[in-house]
């Protein structure tokens, strides 16, 4: 792998995930440990509610819903998704303010070119989720970059947000809880996030596809909470929280109780792609969505959350045995952590890439080099994955590290 064809503007996550897993030595007979890419399904502790099988299965029985969906969404599904997001924001949504997608990817796929125009640009996190960077470079829109300070939990860098805008910056996107640093924002960080996108004339995509995916001291607040503030435009889905990221249940959500982006355009504009883009399919809109929304018990996501958490402190307590790796802060949502490199103390590797390559292929350990969302000689880990596999993966790693390290 050379290190230049890795940057988010020429490759998806799932494009570096094959790339890895074609690397691995066939003559090694452990198992594969994959700490790299975030699919739930994955770890046999997580399984979707039985509120969700069972209501498809009855959908499929009744041969009622075998139709082409609508092309805005079923009212009812856009209801459901509506009430939900309202019972957490200071005003209540309409069913005209959810447009239904193909998991969040294509909420992220449809938002970005209703926003671009002629010298345009749009203000990302880094690190970040490369789906931005890829579809910005698609429809012509600048990216600049933001940073997230690891030396602060994370945190927004304030101070470079409106150092970075100008009169063409239309937006900027906020992925709470954070993929992939795994960090959870307050409230009042948040609000200041709001208040400087107000000042600057400039609306807010909050991503927040791991909506209360979140296990430690810190509750979700959805930037959704500021829309009085500044306009919102969220992105939701039910992949991670539900464990079924195959089902591609996703939605945008319009927080605007001003109605500013209405008046703006970029609503219509929204509305004009969702007509030439495909829908979720009608039998999972009509069964699994408002039946997930109103039955799930809520055992099933203490449950779940009870892993995650678990899940973090073998992380956070094992990366602690591995000279060469620092975690910055212990992960407290969505299910991904981001790891700083110590090359200084590592004799034959020079950057992220190459640590991934080489840990591959020598100890079957699959991770995601951070140049990926933007965060170079950093490694993003997953944690979605069993306890077990935790475990064996992060001892290989100290394994590797060991055999890698400078001799003093």
């Amino acid at each position: 792998m050379e290190n230049k064809e890795l940057n988010a503007s020429n490759i998806t996550v799932g494009g570096i995930y094959d790339m890895l897993l074609d690397s691995v030595n066939n003559e090694d007979t452990r198992p594969v440990i994959r700490l790299g890419r975030v699919d739930p399904t994955d770890n046999p502790l997580f399984r979707t509610t039985n509120v969700a099988l069972d209501a498809v299965t009855t959908s499929v029985h009744s041969f009622n819903f075998n139709c082409y969906p609508p092309t805005h969404g079923l009212l009812h599904a856009k209801r459901a998704i509506a009430d939900h997001l309202s019972s957490h924001l200071p005003h209540k949504l309409a069913a005209e303010n959810v447009f239904l997608t193909i998991g969040g990817t294509q909420a992220i796929d449809i938002i970005l070119p209703s926003i671009a125009r002629p010298g345009a640009n749009v203000l990302l996190p880094k690190p970040g989720y490369p789906q931005y960077e890829l579809r910005a470079s698609r429809c012509d829109l600048e990216v600049r970059y933001f940073d997230l300070l690891p030396e602060r939990g994370w945190e927004v860098d304030l101070d470079s947000l409106e150092n970075l805008a100008d009169e063409n910056t239309v937006a900027l996107v906020l992925i709470s809880p954070s993929s992939p640093c795994g960090n959870v924002f307050a409230y009042e960080h948040l609000k200041k996030v709001a208040e400087i996108a107000n000042k600057l004339g400039i609306f807010v995509i909050s991503d927040e596809v791991y909506a209360h995916v979140v296990f430690g001291s810190k509750p979700f607040v959805s930037m959704g909470e500021f829309s009085s503030i500044v306009p919102v435009i969220s992105i939701g889905s039910f992949s991670k929280r539900w464990i079924i990221p195959g089902w591609r249940i996703g939605w945008i959500a319009i927080c605007d109780p001003q109605g500013i982006l209405q008046k703006s355009g970029i609503v219509s504009k929204i509305t004009d792609y969702i007509e030439i883009t495909d829908n979720p399919p009608t039998i999972v809109q009509q069964a699994a969505i408002p039946e997930i929304l109103e039955k799930t018990p809520k055992d099933f996501h203490s449950n779940n959350l009870g892993i995650l958490r678990e899940a973090a402190n073998i992380f956070y307590d094992g990366c602690k045995e591995i000279p060469c790796l620092t975690c910055p802060l212990k992960p407290a949502g969505a299910m991904v952590v981001m790891v700083e490199i110590n090359l200084s103390q590592l004799e034959d590797i020079v950057d992220d890439v190459q640590f991934c390559s080489k840990l591959v292929k020598e100890e079957s350990v699959i991770l995601f080099p951070g140049v990926i969302v933007g965060l170079k000689n950093w490694i993003r880990f997953s944690l979605a994955v069993d306890p077990s596999d935790l475990k064996e993966g992060l001892s290989r790693i100290k394994a590797f590290g060991l055999r890698h390290a400078k001799l003093s």
